[in-house]
């Protein structure tokens, strides 16, 4: 299963962040990718930088032959269409793809794209729509499900269906 985050908050040329990620899963399905499954859209608390709008934010399995290395340009290529600077870290922007999960591959931190992506278990806004998607996905390293490593973390703030 190839896992994709996908987060708005900031209006761009596809429109409102909801706009935005609804867009951006249109493109997850076209070019050699399929859209699987997508989950509903979440208003979500920022994460990394308070000082900034609420996130639009959902996580879509889809299918391709392309190695992770050329997915992930696909998926940077796709941020440039919607608007995408890369200027601050954790800063507002009108869409991030994040590739969570590329068939289970683990790679180190020295090798681009870092799979599983670092972050997943740390992250609600990840783990609440990843749970409701894909609940058979396991983490992997840890071994446990998005419903497991979500139930670690405080549900307070982990945003609500738009």
């Amino acid at each position: 299963m190839i896992l994709v985050a996908l987060g708005s908050n900031r209006a761009g040329p596809w429109g409102s962040p909801r706009q935005t990620v609804r867009r951006a899963l249109a493109h997850l399905d076209r070019g050699g990718l399929r859209l699987i499954a997508a989950s509903r859209l979440l208003a979500t608390a920022p994460f990394g930088r308070a000082n900034q709008p609420p996130f639009v934010n959902a996580v879509a399995a889809i299918a391709t032959h392309l190695p992770p290395e050329a997915l992930l340009r696909r998926l940077h290529a796709i941020e440039r269409l919607a608007g995408r600077q890369r200027r601050l870290r954790w800063g507002p922007r009108t869409l991030d793809l994040d590739l969570l999960d590329y068939n289970g591959r683990r790679r180190p931190g020295s090798v681009a794209p870092i799979l599983p992506h670092p972050g997943i278990a740390e992250r609600i806004f990840v783990l609440k729509p990843l749970a409701e998607i894909a609940p058979r996905w396991r983490h992997p390293q840890s071994r446990r499900t998005a419903a497991e490593l979500l139930r670690r973390l405080d549900p307070a703030g982990a945003g609500g269906e738009l």
